[in-house]
């Protein structure tokens, strides 16, 4: 019998979704559980940042002229949706301004914003405990880096990680949260790996974070349509033409389930204190380390030189950003605004921003170099002004999991991110529930909070 539908067949995937359907609450190690709750306030904070976005408003505007009854809540908009449109909405705002945590190790995958959606929604649906979110989001984080361990020439090809690989992560997810077994969590995995999408070439425009929200839509729709038990091959990732074949040049399928058991993937994760692509974030930490040290007059700087990890201009080489979004993938950009403003937040990554004449200036006076020598957190700056160089080396960025945001940063970056949506009286309750995530015994409570 082939083995896509023999359920005695042991595949790779099905290896893995057996260990993941078999996990327990306990079995999550401490700092699994404090990545859980640092992620869940961490993404909620930029999912409510991101629902004023115009985006958000054209997709709005279509989902509810498209969509069917309302059964889960779309955050900061008071309005809810169906079970698979919130999840849609949720996910792109969450991923819009592109402020979400990002893993580092190997993969590079924005998790959250194609897991927690689906598992919000979801959570509409029944009872869920604090504690079973955590642990699917653990799982759904698990199943997605691992995934994407498996392909490594897959961002290489131009496929955008958190549309492909979230798609994966949110259907593991999903289908732990709702309780399914081995088999059915196979099949779920491979329903939203069959769904995967997501081009690079879309940086820079609605559509990059709208991959995270149809991530986070096929998640849920997998992880339902395998619970009444509508099937899928149980060699997603490794088959002949499964994922880690077609998506990538190279395949190393082994890699799925290698150490399995012996972590898990979540206790690496990063969050990011500035508002664009993670591999930025080095040269803003260089500039702005000089910045500190000297008050340098913008008009002054004759030229700004950074050294970069090469994935920097393979990501982020737009020279003259026409839109907020598009900045967010301009090195030369980040570092202007982080030498006049001395931060890269969100409003540093507005249409206003990317027209401003000062900034335009000093992009041109920036220029960037590759050295494959640096790791991928890593950078150097040199400004010239008035006839002296200052000279900044960021080791790891802030916010990497070698350079991690403190609780304290976290929340602090949350309640900027909510208050202006939800007040601040019901953000600081958040943010007192978030902490104590795997004590609630009802995550609607949550929902209600940032509806």
């Amino acid at each position: 019998m082939d083995r896509n539908l023999d359920p005695a067949a042991a595949t790779l995937t099905k290896t893995l979704c057996a260990h993941l359907a078999a996990a327990r609450y306990a079995d999550l190690s401490a700092a699994a559980q404090r990545e859980a709750r640092r992620g869940v306030l961490d993404w909620a904070g930029c999912a409510l940042a991101g629902s004023r976005h115009k985006a958000i408003d054209t997709l709005l505007a279509v989902l509810k002229e498209t969509g069917g009854r309302p059964q889960a809540a779309v955050l900061g908009r008071d309005l809810k949706l169906g079970l698979t449109d919130a999840p849609l909405a949720n996910g792109q705002m969450g991923h819009v301004l592109d402020f979400d945590d990002t893993h580092m190790g190997g993969v590079v995958l924005h998790a959250s914003s194609p897991i927690l959606p689906a598992l919000f929604a979801l959570a509409e649906r029944t009872r869920v405990s604090g504690a079973d979110l955590m642990l699917a989001y653990a799982a759904g984080f698990e199943a997605g880096i691992r995934s994407g361990l498996t392909a490594p020439g897959h961002h290489k090809g131009g496929w955008h990680l958190t549309g492909t690989l979230g798609a994966i992560a949110a259907a593991v997810a999903a289908g732990k949260l709702i309780g399914l077994d081995a088999q059915k969590l196979t099949c779920a995995m491979g329903i939203g790996a069959t769904q995967a999408a997501g081009m690079q070439q879309n940086r820079g425009t609605m559509c990059k974070s709208f991959h995270a929200g149809k991530a986070a839509q096929n998640g849920v729709l997998a992880a339902l349509l395998a619970e009444r038990g509508f099937d899928s091959t149980q060699e997603i990732i490794e088959g002949q033409k499964g994922f880690c074949r077609v998506y990538s040049d190279t395949a190393a399928p082994e890699r799925l389930i290698a150490g399995l058991g012996e972590s898990w993937l979540i206790e690496t994760n990063g969050h990011k204190p500035y508002a664009c692509g993670i591999v930025l974030h080095p040269l803003i930490d260089a500039v702005i380390a000089i910045r500190r040290r000297k008050c340098i007059d913008p008009a002054a700087v004759s030229e700004i030189s950074l050294r970069v990890h090469p994935l920097v201009l393979s990501i982020t080489n737009v020279l003259e950003p026409r839109t907020g979004l598009q900045s967010k993938f301009s090195a030369v950009h980040s570092a202007a605004v982080a030498l006049v403003d001395g931060d890269a937040g969100i409003a540093q990554y507005s249409d206003a921003k990317a027209a401003d004449p000062t900034v335009a200036a000093l992009r041109r006076k920036t220029t960037v170099v590759a050295d494959d020598t640096l790791r991928s957190d890593e950078a150097f700056a040199t400004i010239a002004a008035g006839g002296k160089r200052y000279d900044a080396h960021v080791p790891h960025a802030t916010g990497t999991a070698a350079n991690p945001m403190s609780d304290a940063a976290i929340e602090a970056k949350f309640l900027a991110n909510a208050t202006p949506v939800i007040g601040r009286e019901r953000a600081q309750r958040v943010v007192e529930f978030a902490w104590t995530l795997e004590r609630r015994p009802d995550v609607r409570d949550l929902i209600a909070l940032l509806h």
